[in-house]
């Protein structure tokens, strides 16, 4: 099914890339997988997987994206065939709707989170009532269906009237709150010394689920695995680079992890939180930050109105997803306002678990944040290098330019990439059966 709408300039696309790829993974979900998987030595094995996997698996989704012009299951359909097609389309679209379900219960729990700073503020009076409302499931699940609401919205309104205008907006202002806050949390006492402890590398930390949990956090940062960037490569022109537009999303992603890591790494470490603390590590530390720091109240409530935002842009990805795919199941038969209310429906049914069992997120996060965002990347570049061709991979990648490393590269697409992405995850999988059995 071809989609008619495109990103009206090249600004415009990669403000709207930045915007998927950014979202809360580099705020809320890279501190407490960093405390957790092996502390400055995961950051460094997460760059590395950035680099040489992360970034070659993003060209290929937005050449499959471009290519195919259709959405998720009509894309692997044409590529992989009806019956796997049909499949594998479905799974990984089911497992994006899961994922942006917590995902979209987060962004509630950071709605409440911004509306306490706004009202109340924080102080060691107000805390005890913050995080008591916070672990109250009916109102974190009414905060996430607002934030559904408000996605849905946006979704209706299509490319051109809604991702991009958000996109145009949110990015630049969440990039600059982040560069003051940067600058305040170095101010602390002892923060310059306590970072530098934490970042002296163990490498004797890292083991298979430390290297399982970079190379999935490296994928869901910038949303590759088989699905977002998939459905945003069909809004992509024709003469668009891909290269550079992979390059600039790329590095606009790891500067903005990077960014996000130095503001909350000496916050946390000064306020004696413990990394490793799961999903909830920023709601226990960025409130006392906020009843410390001058000004606290107005400049905490912009940051987390920007993380809001960066959130908001990856969750509608993930919305976009699924009404493709809705769209492409009933073979276009559907319109978008009832394939988006079709979603908005399943979206709100799969949040009320996490909103009520926050538990629950860390668990999901690793499956379906990380195990299946690796897998669905292994079926893209499947998808691209041996259901569409070499010359036809290589045209959407680079145009008309031929020459031995252009070529090698797709070796390494279809190839390398694939075989170690399958090693990483047998190894992970074979170890978590062995320490279950244990």
């Amino acid at each position: 099914m071809q989609r008619a709408e495109r990103f009206s300039g090249r600004l415009s696309t990669w403000l709207a890339m930045l915007g998927v790829a950014i979202g809360l993974g580099n705020v809320w979900r890279f501190p407490y997988m960093m405390g957790a998987y092996g502390g400055s030595a995961f950051l460094l094995l997460y760059i590395g997987l950035t680099l040489f996997f992360a970034i070659p698996v993003l060209v290929a989704e937005y050449a499959l994206g471009r290519q195919s012009r259709a959405g998720v299951l009509d894309t692997y359909r044409a590529t992989l065939g009806p019956g796997i097609g049909t499949v594998l389309g479905l799974t990984l679209i089911v497992s994006i709707l899961v994922a942006d379900s917590y995902y979209t219960v987060v962004i509630g729990n950071i709605v409440y989170t911004t509306w306490f700073s706004a009202v109340h503020g924080f102080s060691d009076v107000t805390i005890p009532a913050y995080q008591a409302r916070l672990g109250d499931g009916d109102v974190q699940f009414a905060c996430s269906i607002a934030v559904l609401a408000a996605g849905s919205f946006v979704m209706w309104r299509g490319v051109n009237r809604g991702i991009e205008r958000i996109s145009r907006w949110f990015v630049p202002t969440f990039g600059v709150i982040v560069l003051y806050l940067v600058g305040y949390a170095f101010s602390l006492e002892g923060s310059m010394d306590r970072v530098a402890r934490f970042l002296a590398p163990n490498f004797a930390a890292i083991g298979i689920r430390e290297v399982f949990a970079a190379l999935g956090h490296a994928f869901f940062s910038l949303s590759v695995g088989g699905t977002f960037m998939v459905v945003y490569g069909n809004f992509l022109a024709d003469d668009e680079d891909l290269p550079a537009t992979a390059l600039i999303t790329a590095f606009g992603d790891l500067g903005s992890a990077l960014l996000a890591a130095l503001f909350l790494v000496p916050t946390i470490l000064y306020f004696g939180v413990d990394m490793a603390s799961g999903p909830s590590l920023i709601f226990n530390s960025l409130p006392r930050l906020f009843a410390l720091m001058p000004g606290g109240r107005l400049l905490g409530t912009l940051f987390l109105l920007a993380l809001i935002l960066a959130g908001f842009l990856s969750a509608i990805a993930g919305l976009e997803v699924g009404i493709s795919g809705i769209r492409d199941l009933y073979g276009g038969r559907i319109g978008r306002t009832r394939a988006t209310l079709i979603v908005a429906f399943v979206e709100g049914a799969l949040m009320w678990p996490s909103a009520h069992a926050p538990s629950l997120v860390a668990t999901l996060d690793l499956v379906f944040g990380s195990g299946m965002q690796i897998f669905g990347a292994i079926v893209a570049l499947i998808a691209l290098t041996w259901g569409i061709g070499t010359e036809t991979t290589l045209t959407q990648i680079f145009g008309d330019r031929r020459s031995g490393l252009i070529r090698s590269s797709v070796w390494w697409l279809r190839w390398v990439v694939p075989a170690v992405l399958l090693l990483i995850l047998g190894l992970y999988v074979a170890d978590s059966v062995s320490s279950r059995a244990v």
